[in-house]
């Protein structure tokens, strides 16, 4: 799927010129394979086999958005447009 856009100012310059800077070093593996996978998949169905990244979706203020675990706090969260192929709204947030 194709990115639209990225909140978080870190991930957006990663995602865009591959500048980890913005982003805990630790966790920078991670993401790059998250984002290798959100990047390759086709259908949001894929996200539901994925254990080991926790992959949910959100409910309350952030129903409809999904979840996926990149260390203890944090998570890469986002929206899906299953018409267009996209995933938008990217963000890496603490959850505590």
């Amino acid at each position: 799927m194709k990115v639209r856009n990225a909140v978080h100012k870190g991930l957006r310059k990663f995602i865009t010129e591959d500048d980890a800077s913005g982003l805990g070093a630790q966790a920078v593996p991670k993401i790059r394979n998250i984002l290798s996978f959100l990047f390759e998949m086709k259908d949001v169905a894929e996200l539901e086999v994925l254990s080991q990244w926790r992959p949910h979706r959100l409910t309350g203020a952030q129903k409809g958005r999904w979840s996926l675990s990149v260390t203890r706090n944090w998570r890469l969260t986002f929206s899906v447009d299953e018409k267009n192929g996209e995933i938008f709204d990217l963000d890496y947030e603490d959850y505590h």
